[in-house]
């Protein structure tokens, strides 16, 4: 693609392929191509390897890793070869020496783009598979199809297709005080004192303005009144869309909510280039490579709802 990609996981380089992999046939022959070749998971984990230039996805020829996996998915085609991920269940002794699985968060700190594009995507096809093993409308055992996309039901015939979760991650900006500032807020499980945006996953019939309004509502007590897209990010934990927005407030009166926020904190924007820069002398900054500190980052060169 040529789209430019602001977010990790975003970017991928490949051709999906999403009109042809539902044809059996074609499928088959991408797996029986000689040039195909496979990136390994075991536990949500990715296999890497020390490259050149630093970690990268270890890559083996498709027809080695087959006899390890217990669950395939069809990523796409570079160029003309084929790209398949594997996910190996066991003890992955037959890998020694390859590389080492690795905690996607980890990965994606160290990843090329492009790798962890491709790494996040086949995660979320696992994860997603290995829930929904039964059919939703019958509860009749399920099989893969598609290259791992979709699940039939041999019962009833119902078709399930890999879903994505989508999910507002907002920045609130009030503008009203002496000097712009945001807030952050902090769960109680996060890092010492790590602060991130304000998220939460979307309900059925609200749009996406309304959602980032009642969830800022709920976390933090903020009434929004202006709502603006910046980017969104594939987060394959297990499989969300994040819908990145920066959202005007009309009070600086935040309380959290103790729920899901333990405390939150208004920064101005030279406070918050300072988090950014890990000068803050209480608040960490979201990591790089999550949309949080994408959202944090164009605030503070300027980006206003």
């Amino acid at each position: 693609m040529s789209l430019p990609a602001q977010n990790a996981f975003a970017g991928n380089p490949l051709d999906r392929g999403g009109d042809r992999r539902y044809e059996p046939e074609w499928l088959k022959a991408r797996g029986d191509d000689p040039e195909a070749m496979a990136a390994l998971f075991h536990d949500g984990q990715p296999l890497l390897e020390e490259g050149p230039e630093g970690p990268r996805l270890a890559w083996l020829p498709l027809r080695q890793a087959r006899a390890m996996a217990a669950r395939e998915a069809f990523l796409g085609l570079w160029k003309d070869a084929p790209v398949f991920a594997l996910e190996i269940t066991g003890a992955p002794t037959a890998v020694e020496g390859l590389g080492a699985f690795t905690d996607m968060r980890s990965a994606a700190a160290v990843l090329p783009p492009a790798d962890t594009a491709m790494a996040g995507a086949a995660k979320s096809l696992f994860d997603w598979s290995r829930r929904h093993g039964f059919c939703a409308n019958c509860g009749q055992p399920s099989e893969p199809a598609a290259g791992g996309w979709k699940r039939l039901c041999p019962a009833c015939g119902a078709e399930h297709f890999a879903r994505v979760d989508p999910v507002c991650i907002m920045l609130p900006v009030f503008s009203g005080g002496a000097e712009p500032r945001c807030l952050l807020g902090r769960q109680a499980a996060w890092p010492a004192g790590r602060m991130s945006a304000l998220a939460g996953f979307m309900e059925p019939g609200e749009s996406i303005e309304e959602a980032c309004a009642r969830e800022v509502q709920e976390e933090s007590g903020l009434e929004v009144t202006a709502v603006r897209y910046h980017s969104s990010q594939p987060w394959p934990f297990p499989s969300q869309l994040m819908i990145g927005l920066i959202a005007e407030v009309s009070s600086d009166h935040a309380t959290p909510d103790q729920t899901e926020l333990e405390a939150v904190a208004w920064l101005t924007r030279a406070e918050a280039a300072d988090c950014l820069a890990g000068r803050h002398p209480a608040i960490k900054p979201p990591p790089p490579f999550a949309i949080a500190h994408t959202l944090l980052k164009a605030w503070v060169n300027g980006a206003e709802p």
